[in-house]
């Protein structure tokens, strides 16, 4: 099935109604994590809120899965995968890199997604027609740069930190081969993958919530996303996404080396 841009942008208008009243408002923040922070605020949960309440109306019969209120009717072929604020840290300490992620899977694979930054004014988005922007500078067809080798690649993690043991040495390995290695920045990283800003996202321990959104709008743009092993990335895990077929490659033997 196809997704209408008009669908997407009434999620992305219901979403910004909900967080930018909240965004850098000193809301109080809870911790979803005991030994842990893991944050949530009420942004949040009245974001997914009302994103559920749009699909619901609009494809009763489809499935959701979303961060703060769980899953329902998720064994149907259309599931819906909601992160009303993806980068929660970020948003909370006034960084405009968080973003609103919601992608359709069908029968398990991603085929369309959105992510809304509503803050700068952007939307990035991938349906049947191709992967799209709407924003500053204007609309435009997104795609990848064609970068293809590791000493000129531009990489991004949310944190070394996130590697653990072994995968820690690798990654350290790894990230000395790049030209240019930045922290942080959540889904706006992959997305910038898709508007030829960004060369390699690598980043391990995510949900699917974190990244089923994002496969379409990178993959329909000239990109690649998968775990780390090479498999499908939509049920989340160590996920790599990369601008070019020849740089995932590349970038999947170094960190498996």
């Amino acid at each position: 099935m196809d997704v209408s841009i008009d669908f997407m942008r009434r999620i992305a208008q219901a979403a910004a109604a909900e967080t930018l009243p909240r965004f850098r408002a000193q809301g109080a923040v809870a911790n979803k994590e005991k030994g842990s922070f893991d944050p949530v605020t009420e942004a949040d949960r009245e974001t997914e809120r009302a994103i559920r309440a749009l699909i619901a109306a609009q494809y009763p019969d489809h499935g959701i899965l979303g961060e703060e209120h769980g899953s329902e009717n998720i064994s149907s072929r259309h599931v819906w995968v909601i992160d009303p604020i993806d980068g929660t840290r970020a948003f909370i300490s006034g960084l405009p890199v968080w973003g609103t992620l919601v992608g359709l899977t069908v029968d398990g694979d991603a085929v369309a997604g959105m992510m809304a930054q509503p803050f700068t004014g952007e939307l990035f988005y991938a349906n049947a027609s191709g992967s799209h922007y709407e924003g500053p500078g204007g609309p435009r067809k997104l795609s990848t740069r064609k970068t293809t080798r590791l000493d000129e690649a531009t990489l991004f993690t949310t944190t070394p930190a996130l590697f653990k043991g072994e995968a820690r040495t690798r990654y350290d390995a790894f990230e000395k081969q790049v030209q240019l290695a930045r922290y942080g920045a959540d889904c706006y990283a992959f997305a910038m993958i898709a508007s030829g800003s960004v060369d390699i996202v690598a980043d391990p321990g995510l949900k699917p919530y974190d990244i089923v959104a994002l496969i379409p709008i990178i993959e329909k743009a000239g990109g690649v996303v998968t775990t780390f092993d090479g498999g499908p990335a939509e049920k989340g895990g160590d996920v790599l996404a990369a601008a070019t077929p020849e740089l995932h490659a590349a970038a999947m033997a170094a960190l498996r080396a």
